[in-house]
């Protein structure tokens, strides 16, 4: 029986969330395997998890240009060194579980994991196979930490892998598999069914409009394009409000004001979004790595909003370079913004022809199928 850590942190929902996919698709599809998942700094210390997180949180919330000065500046210099140091510290504390466990692979969604192990394999305290899933769409230094000792590197395109070539990646190591997803996105859905079961129309144009955001980063902006989403007469918008309260109080409030129940649907959290995915002609977004890979499998134009400086700028900026994203600025009129767009159905086609380029519908089979081939 073969034995697989899969690594991950809680700093945003795309890590654990990739972390879940790959475990899924192993459990289901192979057999003599017995796989752990752990949250690699709530294992080392629940208080530096709790303190850590909380930190990400609040600063992305309320000090963004705070974290893009962290991102940034981890890339290299003091700060790059204290990340470091500090992983090989806590890649001590991890010795213990290695040691009990005996991993033949780690697989890690979380540039802490893969740290951490790799120093734990250049001090020959583990000799399992290393596997890095890079989560965004442009590569950062913390993951190439220790690349010596990863055996693969997962990228979301191209451009990345050039980026890790350039960095004297062997390009042995690295594989362009895209970003794991669930393999719901890969089913086919009964279309007509989905749009009775939301009270949507099929003859209009469907916008899914991702407005809660894990941090509620954007407020005001966000709840003005919804404002300038009930001015357009043929489209129906289904507003995701998430886990955010007081953002699904305000989308109610917009819909109450503009009489638009029939054409605005709010919802709270949600497991449909693989379905409500399939109904859709345009998704709207914070660039989250895992929300962009559903879309793009998704084939799905994106208008990106509200993106966290750092990972999700980077995405913004690959997206809206690819054309198949549209970047909703923070000083940009949102009313003028979706008209440009709304009302260009041609322009709408090419951004749904172009995300074909990057879809990687396939990423957490094609991810699974390279590593258990490397651990016969």
């Amino acid at each position: 029986m073969k034995k697989i850590l899969i690594f991950y942190a809680s700093y945003g929902g795309g890590h654990l969330s990739a972390a879940k996919s790959i475990k899924e698709q192993l459990e289901e599809n192979y057999a003599n395997l017995q796989i752990e998942m752990i949250d690699c700094v709530k294992y080392i210390n629940k208080a530096l998890d709790k303190i850590t997180t909380a930190a990400y949180r609040e600063m992305a919330k309320k000090a963004p240009w705070a974290w893009e000065q962290v991102y940034y500046k981890s890339q290299g210099g003091l700060l790059g060194k204290v990340s470091t140091t500090s992983n090989k510290i806590m890649a001590v504390k991890m010795v213990k579980l290695f040691r009990e466990f005996q991993p033949d692979m780690v697989i890690s969604t979380h540039p802490f994991g893969s740290q951490m192990t790799s120093y734990l394999k250049q001090k020959k305290k583990t000799n399992c196979k290393l596997a890095t899933i890079m989560t965004d769409f442009k590569s950062h230094d913390q993951w190439l930490i220790g690349n010596k000792f990863v055996d693969f590197y997962f990228v979301s395109n191209f451009s990345m892998k050039e980026e890790l070539l350039q960095n004297e990646i062997p390009e042995s190591k690295i594989f362009v598999t895209g970003i794991p997803i669930s393999n719901r996105f890969l089913q086919t859905y009964d279309k007509k069914a989905i749009f009775s079961s939301f009270g949507l129309l099929p003859n209009k144009r469907t916008i899914l409009f991702f407005g809660g955001g894990e941090y509620g980063l954007g407020k005001d902006k966000t709840v003005a394009i919804l404002q300038a989403l009930t001015t357009f007469p043929n489209i129906q918008v289904v507003a995701i409000a998430g886990k955010n309260e007081k953002m699904k109080q305000e989308f109610e409030r917009i819909v109450t004001e503009k009489n638009k129940q029939d054409t605005i649907k709010v919802l709270p959290f949600t497991d449909k979004v693989p379905e409500l995915m399939s109904i859709s002609d345009i998704v709207i977004t914070k660039p989250g790595g895992l929300t962009v890979s559903e879309s793009l499998a998704s084939h799905l134009p994106l208008i990106v909003i509200n993106p966290i400086p750092g990972q999700e700028e980077e995405n913004a900026i690959f997206l809206e370079k690819m054309e198949c994203a549209i970047w909703l600025k923070k000083e940009e009129n949102p009313e003028e913004v979706l008209y440009t767009v709304l009302n260009d159905s041609e322009k709408i086609e090419k951004m749904k022809n172009l995300t074909k380029n990057f879809a990687k519908p396939n990423s957490t089979k094609d991810i699974c199928s390279i590593l258990l081939s490397n651990l016969e």
